[in-house]
């Protein structure tokens, strides 16, 4: 482990942050070594690193800040925490810093609350300061885009439950733009509200139609989970839209909207799905939502990080649960469960060989900062250190979320969370060398 004497000082490894508004008084401004550096399955990973050619880290800091889940503040508290932009009057600039380093936004932007309109304008003022950033996309994301697809065009035995299947969580969001975008003339241009209805729910005969159409896609277990899924989630369908207060007719018109301003050309969120990457390579760093599959590793070492998310993006357009059962939607919503698309010693010694050795995700939400573990002996940093505040709220944290996974071209890593007393600091080949 790293000799304790380098942890006594507010060095360059936490850049300088401006502070006007004094949210960040509990923000952590030591560092400590990261304990889970030094388990067994996480040495271990290190040691394979070293045999493969050891560590390439990016040529400028990245910044990772993951599953804002539609709070504002707690993603742009977790930037001022990086030092990355300063705020003054609600207004907001680069630093320094932030000049010099590259965002990694990792995914799951959309849903929880408190605003999901609210934080795609705070990503959009990011931008707007001219901030190098990457969008990953995450599994609420996905959602979010495959149920606005399932209401647009033909109606299909494999997508028409779509919105029932994905809906409960984004009815929040709809709710929003329902007040923000939807017209009157929106909703008068609609049909009457059984018929509506009928455009948002599957056909009584749907399971019999699904099952005969997804048999080509599917296995036979996940088709009887999926039909059996989609006839709990039919029942709490009502009591979830009579909480959201919203008809059927205005679900309908708010989903139409969705797909104007997010999947038109001119839309005004139309840059937050064209910017969406599923994964992003920097040196022997992958970062991703979820994590991998064999596939994918091959897939990303064979073919290239930009093959890969140009596939993502095609599949991703008009998707059935083909896709979103299989390797490139696995990126964005694995948990490595018995039942998602598997990473096996094969898989990690393809990207072992090609010089990558850590993944940095979001997905798995912690309460006490970052985590470092190996899954499926793959080194991978979990960066979800519950930044909105819903989660924050049902789990016992108070406030709201701040922090960010923070690694320099030194190979310094640092794990930065106002639910820590110390930043957390990882420097893989400075421990190999003792």
């Amino acid at each position: 482990m790293d000799d304790l004497r380098n942890f006594t000082t507010t060095d360059v490894l936490l850049p300088p942050i401006l502070d006007t508004d004094a949210c960040m008084a509990d923000l952590p401004r030591l560092l400590e070594p990261w304990d889970e550096a030094a388990a067994a399955p996480v040495v271990d990973c290190l040691s394979r690193a070293r045999s493969h050619g050891g560590w390439h880290w990016p040529d400028r800091p990245v910044v990772f800040v993951s599953d804002p889940h539609a709070d504002a503040e707690g993603f742009l508290r977790s930037l001022i925490a990086a030092g990355v932009i300063h705020r003054s009057k609600g207004r907001i600039g680069l630093t320094p810093f932030g000049r010099t380093a590259h965002i990694v936004l990792g995914g799951d932007a959309l849903d929880k609350g408190p605003s999901n309109l609210a934080l795609l304008d705070a990503i959009a003022d990011v931008l707007d300061t001219g901030a190098d950033v990457t969008i990953l996309a995450g599994n609420h994301d996905l959602r979010m885009r495959l149920a606005i697809g399932s209401v647009r065009g033909e109606r299909s035995a494999l997508t028409e439950h779509l919105f029932v299947r994905m809906g409960r969580k984004i009815l929040p969001a709809l709710r929003e733009v329902l007040t923000r975008f939807v017209m009157l003339e929106d909703i008068a241009a609609l049909p009457p509200e059984d018929v509506c209805k009928a455009r948002l729910m599957p056909g009584e005969d749907w399971s019999t139609r699904f099952a005969t159409a997804a048999r080509p896609e599917l296995p036979a277990k996940v088709i009887t989970k999926e039909i059996r899924k989609l006839e709990e989630k039919c029942a709490k369908f009502a009591t979830d839209r009579a909480r959201i207060g919203m008809t059927h007719r205005e679900l309908l018109a708010a989903l139409l909207k969705c797909h104007d301003i997010f999947l038109e050309p001119e839309g005004h969120y139309a840059w937050f799905f064209e910017r969406m990457q599923a994964v992003a390579r920097s040196g022997s760093l992958l970062f991703v939502h979820a994590g991998l599959c064999d596939d994918m590793a091959r897939a990303l070492v064979r073919d290239g990080v930009e093959a890969v998310n140009a596939a993502y993006a095609r599949a991703a357009e008009g998707a059935s649960l083909g896709f979103y059962f299989g390797p490139l939607a696995n990126l964005v919503r694995t948990k490595y469960r018995a039942s998602d698309c598997a990473l096996t010693a094969a898989g990690v010694e393809v990207l072992n060989r090609a010089g990558l050795h850590m993944v940095v995700q979001g997905h798995v939400n912690n309460h006490a900062g970052q985590r470092l573990l190996a899954k499926r002996g793959l080194l991978h940093l979990e960066a979800d250190i519950t930044l909105d505040r819903a989660s924050r709220a049902l789990e016992g944290l108070d406030g709201i979320g701040a922090g960010a996974t923070l690694i320099f071209p030194s190979g310094d890593v640092i794990g930065l969370s106002r639910d820590h007393p110390r930043a957390k600091h990882f420097a893989p080949e400075r421990m190999a060398a003792h």
